[in-house]
């Protein structure tokens, strides 16, 4: 399994994943920054989200309902018409689980099964692993159909998860790999496993978005990661086929479907920047913004430094701050110019 040769080999990162590796954690540490901004306006990216993501993973799986009904099924309290509004609803409560209470969610068997139950709905096998084998078939518009992967059978898939739950805790708690790196192993294991009847996809996208808040990524609150891979599902299901081969001999490639949910996450980020800079910041919380930006400075700093780190501040704004600041004694300025470095005074 995956996380099993990651965790007990430590092969190098990939010279492509490492890079998309460093722009996540750049993205992150713009994250509370963009997120203090306009709350009305980061209240409807939200909003957007929970439709998209809701409406966006159960479509990948062939689960649509009408457009005009998206509304109410998601938001509103009114009874529903059939199944596959009732598993969009029930994928949209999950969502709101994780939005709400996503960092104090183990990722155990019992959350993975809970998630299974509530986007399954009242059919009769949700929230119970599979007691057939299935394996993933693949079918050709000329009625052709062939087995993409022989999934774990079912009398050892309770087996393969409790192994899987173990190696991802190991993984995190020993910290041999990169979180990001054991989040996206874990990720393609699992939908290696196959573990349920049907639903693995959905909760596969799930348990990729708890994982995210556990490991401080929070972008998939304001941008859809389920949309973003619907708009990229061809590469989706390719670089889950190159990734899956020889999986059951423990010879195959992961990296391909690695690389491919960290260049999601990092699409994310960049999406939620773009969006977050064209909200409106009110000028006094442009200047608490570079009052933290000062603060997290161990002691000096230049304003092209200071800029960096906030988003929707003009120079002129944050010349005024630290003017201010100079009058209170609190900085001074060792040079002229943006490059000039400000020192803190004890």
């Amino acid at each position: 399994m995956t996380l099993k040769l990651l965790t007990d080999t430590v092969p190098p990162v990939p010279m492509s994943a490492s890079w998309l590796i460093s722009d996540l954690a750049e993205a992150k540490g713009k994250q509370e920054l963009f997120t203090k901004q306009s709350p009305q306006k980061l209240k409807i990216l939200r909003e957007h989200a929970i439709i998209e993501s809701a409406v966006s993973s159960n479509r990948i799986e062939g689960v649509t309902i009408d457009q005009k009904r998206v509304g109410t099924v998601i938001f509103g309290k009114s009874l529903l018409r059939d199944r596959n509004e009732e598993e969009i609803r029930g994928y949209r409560d999950v969502l709101n689980i994780i939005h709400t209470r996503g960092n104090k969610i183990p990722i155990s068997e019992h959350t993975v099964k809970d998630f299974h139950a509530r986007i399954r709905g009242e059919i009769w096998d949700s929230g119970q692993y599979k007691i057939k084998d299935g394996d993933i078939i693949e079918k050709y518009p000329n009625g052709r159909e062939r087995v993409r992967f022989k999934t774990i059978a079912a009398t050892d898939t309770p087996l393969f998860m409790e192994k899987l739950i173990h190696y991802w805790d190991s993984s995190i708690s020993d910290r041999q790999v990169h979180p990001l790196v054991a989040l996206t192993s874990f990720n393609l294991d699992f939908l290696c496993i196959h573990p349920f009847r049907d639903g693995n996809g959905r909760v596969s996208r799930l348990l990729l978005l708890l994982g995210c808040y556990h490991l401080g990524y929070e972008v998939g609150r304001y941008i859809s990661l389920e949309r973003l891979i619907e708009d990229n599902k061809e590469r989706y299901y390719e670089t889950l086929e190159r990734s899956s081969l020889q999986w059951h001999e423990g010879k195959h490639d992961p990296w391909p479907y690695i690389n491919y949910l960290l260049f999601i996450i990092k699409t994310a980020y960049r999406e939620f920047e773009d969006r977050a800079e064209s909200l409106k910041v009110p000028r006094g919380a442009k200047t608490e913004i570079v009052l933290q930006a000062v603060d997290s400075f161990y002691d000096s700093f230049t304003i092209s430094e200071l800029k960096g780190k906030c988003p929707n501040v003009s120079v002129d704004m944050i010349r005024k701050v630290l003017k201010d600041l100079n009058k209170q004694g609190k900085i001074r300025s060792t040079g002229r110019g943006q490059n000039a470095r400000w020192e803190k005074t004890k």
